[in-house]
């Protein structure tokens, strides 16, 4: 980048802090932001798009919104921006930290949608992985990372959670109080 340009980074100084205590809709694009920091919805919708190429019409009629440092919430409608409020749709996604983390919630609810970074477990391996157990799984060939594990039941694949792929191994991302013994 050239010494005249300007970027996100130097403009960042003069941007607002988040406010932990209520929600912020995303802007709509990095050139939008007022809050140092804050991700777009641009940023998170191409985020599913290249990650997992979920379709980005998929969230068409969703806003986002985030809450604290860096935890992005998913919402079926609009609402005024800041609101002060407990919750507003499901956690989607982590953002503030070196790898954006999706949420068993959102993968749950969005991971059909997906055609890439899922990988397709056996049974047993599916009981495991919902049961919170880490697996080898030499087989995958794709990217290491955040992976969508789903399970074919009746026919259709379907998300069981979230997974982290790394050296060889599916680590189940199942939360404790979600995670079953099938």
């Amino acid at each position: 980048m050239g010494d005249d340009a300007t970027d996100d980074r130097t403009s960042d100084a003069t941007l607002a802090e988040n406010d932990g205590q209520q929600f912020g809709r995303l802007p709509a694009t990095a050139a939008e932001r007022t809050v140092e920091g804050r991700v777009s919805r641009e940023d998170v919708v191409d985020y599913f798009a290249d990650r997992f190429a979920i379709p980005p019409e998929t969230f068409d009629d969703y806003t986002f919104w985030e809450k604290g440092a860096g935890k992005i919430w998913i919402y079926g409608g609009d609402a005024p921006s800041p609101i002060e409020i407990e919750a507003i749709g499901m956690t989607c996604l982590r953002t503030r930290q070196e790898h954006w983390k999706p949420t068993t919630d959102f993968v749950q609810r969005f991971g059909r949608a997906a055609s890439e970074c899922v990988i397709e477990l056996e049974p047993e391996e599916a009981r495991a992985f919902a049961a919170g157990e880490d697996r080898d799984l030499e087989r995958w060939e794709g990217d290491w990372g955040y992976l969508i594990a789903a399970h074919r039941i009746a026919g259709a694949l379907e998300p069981i959670g979230i997974g982290l792929y790394v050296h060889g191994e599916l680590r189940s991302m199942v939360p404790k109080g979600r995670q079953r013994d099938l």
